[in-house]
């Protein structure tokens, strides 16, 4: 069973994937899947939940698939993981009916401290970003730059 955290990371990497790979045209779910190895199963629905979101588009048809809603620089990494979070804790069973004093007072308002400046540090990495990391590390070769000379 997928936890949260890799839900997440799933998610982050099938945007970046299409981000990088979806300039010819959409990407197909089975390409995301075949090439980074994530079940079908488990992909099909973040891509849904991300469609209804607005951070990719679905696009029917024979030739269709999936590619970026909008423009990678105005896609954050933040706004994935609240997609993929949304409505987590409704459907996530409580392991406890009711919280100690110490759970209320010291450690919920600690977690929810470094819940918001984990979500702002993420608010600041685009998929652009992402995308950049992938070139650098030579996962995709750089982009075609027009020659500038003349003979």
């Amino acid at each position: 069973m997928f936890d949260q955290s890799e839900k997440l990371q799933v998610a982050i990497e099938a945007v970046v994937y299409i981000a990088l790979n979806g300039a010819g045209g959409p990407v197909q779910s089975r390409e995301i899947t075949k090439r980074q190895d994530i079940a079908p199963r488990y992909l099909e629905p973040i891509l849904q939940k991300l469609g209804r979101a607005g951070v990719v588009e679905g696009i029917r048809g024979p030739k269709g698939g999936y590619r970026l809603a909008r423009e990678r620089r105005r896609i954050t990494v933040g706004e994935i993981v609240r997609t993929i979070l949304e409505d987590a804790d409704e459907n996530a069973p409580s392991a406890r009916l009711k919280k100690s004093e110490l759970g209320r007072t010291v450690i919920e308002p600690f977690w929810n401290e470094a819940e918001r400046e984990f979500l702002t540090y993420l608010d600041g990495v685009t998929i652009e970003e992402l995308c950049r990391r992938a070139r650098v590390g030579g996962l995709v070769p750089e982009p075609a730059r027009p020659l500038d000379f003349s003979i």
